[in-house]
């Protein structure tokens, strides 16, 4: 029993992935953070020409999920990918 309700939990988890990438512009953040590799909320609104609140919102929740990490440098917090799955992952829908 133990083990069907850890199956249920890790399937619950990678739904949250999921749905994390599911949305546009989170899509676009997944793209750009595969080409530069870490970059501050700055460098994805000016790359991605939207409003730093909504880069920062969409960043929050992919954090939340763990689509990417953030890690502090000096006054700056850079972004990037927390696996290398998921550049493939974003990779595989493009192709589809």
């Amino acid at each position: 029993m133990a083990s069907l309700l850890q199956n249920i939990e890790l399937l619950e988890q990678k739904s949250e992935l999921l749905k994390g990438m599911g949305h546009p512009i989170r899509l676009s953040i997944i793209q750009i953070l595969s080409q530069y590799n870490r970059l501050s909320v700055t460098e994805v609104y000016t790359q991605l020409h939207i409003e730093q609140a909504v880069a920062s919102h969409h960043l929050r929740i992919m954090k939340n999920c763990g689509l990417v990490k953030a890690n502090k440098d000096g006054k700056n917090i850079l972004y990037a990918l927390a696996h290398p799955n998921i550049k493939s992952m974003h990779q595989l829908l493009v192709t589809m």
